[in-house]
């Protein structure tokens, strides 16, 4: 290996080591801490955005992932573990997987909130071990109107998404690809 290229490999290899220092350890969370997470992220969910209580509660299940986090360098992935409820009790953990190629470097944490709004989008959800969004479902992402508004006399599809960080909601992101499945605590 000529010495450009061993320069740009250590350049390379110090920036993924600096990037990923900067992530937060994934640990399995406990299920009192994935409860306490869900329920913070659904309260921020109702403060900044309006209808969306009675949207939650027009959903056959909710199913809520507090921090995913998505790091890479290259190759990156995203991992993140939930809560699924119905009626507002807990049915079950869940954790979602992602790998993404491309340009990227960094990483990044979200919360992602999946409403099942038919009982039979909820049953092929729960029915299907290792869920695929775009393969076994699709999860419309819904954007926000004027006014942080939701008009849920406009939503039709069976399945819809929210994607949020620390800002707000954030738009043009997709969950195509994501992994969804059972975990036990």
């Amino acid at each position: 290996m000529d010495a450009q290229r061993r320069a740009l490999l250590l350049v390379c290899l110090s920036l993924f080591a600096s990037a990923t220092a900067s992530v937060p350890r994934a640990k399995a969370a406990s299920a009192g801490a994935i409860e306490a997470d869900t329920n913070a992220t659904l309260g921020r969910f109702y403060r900044h955005v309006e209808g969306s209580r009675r949207l939650v509660r027009e959903a056959a299940g909710v199913l809520v992932f507090p921090t995913v986090i998505k790091a890479g360098m290259g190759i990156g992935g995203e991992y993140g573990e939930g809560a699924l409820r119905i009626r507002g009790k807990t049915v079950g953990y869940y954790n979602t997987v992602s790998a993404s190629f491309g340009f990227q470097l960094g990483a990044q944490a979200r919360s992602v909130i999946i409403l099942f709004m038919t009982d039979d989008a909820l049953a092929r959800f729960r029915d299907t071990d290792g869920w695929k969004v775009g393969v076994d479902g699709s999860v419309a992402v819904v954007t926000i109107g004027i006014g942080g508004s939701i008009d849920t006399n406009r939503i039709t599809s069976p399945v819809i998404g929210f994607i949020f960080d620390g800002k707000g909601l954030m738009y043009n992101l997709t969950l195509e690809g994501s992994k969804i499945s059972r975990i036990w605590r």
